[in-house]
């Protein structure tokens, strides 16, 4: 042992710091390099009213300058609202069929081929389709003025669950762009 410790002195100083610094670089179990995307799935907890984490997600998206509650006590309201307009469904089960019914299945995205950009439609995967419906949802909800939150988010998510509505207008634009640049469809590889 004295031997080791004899041996480990004779080093110059400055190797020893970089030969731990290059171990602490190496070595798998200490290092944890920084994510692309935060992990916000494995994060996200179900919402407490509605044990829900399309709920919690969504509200999550409703959320302005960090204001949770704020949010929470407008999806609340609005679900109220949902609940007094549509008697005979649960309000969760109209908020889900709303989120479904704006969702996209094929979008146009632009891709460079020769020099010239074309619009190519292309599946969205589901997480991007439920983003895009969330954003939908939300930007014809912020339009409308002179109603609160909760009552223009309450007339939306009602008209959502119709197939009416400013997300579903959005999403039968989109669907009627891929429609047309279906000719296109050869440069989705």
């Amino acid at each position: 042992m004295d031997v080791n410790r004899a041996e480990a002195n004779t080093e110059p100083k400055n190797q020893n710091r970089l030969s731990s610094y290059l171990y602490w670089w190496t070595n798998d179990e200490e290092l944890s390099m920084p994510k692309k995307f935060t992990a916000s799935k494995q994060q996200l907890k179900p919402d407490p009213t509605y044990n829900s984490k399309l709920v919690s997600k969504f509200v999550n998206c409703l959320m302005w300058d960090g204001k949770k509650r704020t949010a929470q006590c407008v999806f609340s309201q609005a679900m109220d609202v949902v609940s007094k307009k549509i008697k005979d469904v649960e309000p969760l089960e109209v908020f889900e069929t709303a989120v479904n019914n704006a969702k996209p299945l094929i979008e146009v995205r632009s891709k460079r081929v020769g020099g010239a950009n074309y619009q190519v439609p292309m599946q969205v995967n589901s997480k991007r389709q439920q983003t895009l419906a969330f954003r939908w949802i939300l930007q014809s909800v912020r339009s409308k003025k002179g109603k609160s939150a909760a009552e223009s988010l309450s007339a939306e998510l009602i008209n959502a669950y119709n197939k009416e509505g400013g997300a579903m207008t959005v999403r039968e634009n989109v669907h009627r762009m891929a429609e047309a640049n279906k000719a296109f469809a050869h440069f989705a590889w």
